[in-house]
């Protein structure tokens, strides 16, 4: 079983206090992207990415981020591996930042091309239907 890196949530603190003392920049969420490359800082840039809310998303990826939040198990043995962005679609991080999870497509003998990515910060999951040709950011307050 894998465990999203944004389980811990001692590292989490852990990296918000270090930016705090430290003084470096903290953005909250929905704030706007910084303008300098991406660094291990809470900001996420979104540049080329919609949003979708939470409500909107079909009922199968609602199940997958509870999987996702508790840990699994998941169903297919790719889920939680490392996802390489190669496409850049998503914004760009270093390796090992972002992880894929399925959303089972009802009927489908395989396992189709909807997915979750997650982002290493609470709540960065991004949904695509297009086997990553494009991404949406979950709003999770709507």
């Amino acid at each position: 079983m894998r465990i999203p890196p944004r389980i811990s949530a001692i590292g989490s603190i852990a990296a918000l206090a270090a930016t705090l003392l430290v003084g470096g920049p903290v953005a909250a969420a929905g704030a706007a992207p910084a303008n300098h490359a991406p660094t291990a800082s809470l900001t996420v840039a979104v540049k080329a990415v919609g949003n979708v809310c939470y409500s909107a998303l079909p009922p199968q990826a609602h199940d997958t981020l509870d999987l996702i939040e508790s840990g699994g198990p998941f169903p297919y043995d790719q889920d939680g591996t490392v996802f390489r962005n190669r496409e850049g679609v998503l914004p760009g991080q270093s390796s090992g930042y972002y992880h894929e999870y399925t959303v089972i497509t009802p009927g489908s003998p395989t396992r189709g091309a909807r997915r979750i990515v997650t982002g290493q910060r609470v709540q960065e999951d991004y949904y695509t239907a297009d086997h990553y040709a494009s991404f949406r950011l979950v709003n999770h307050g709507c």
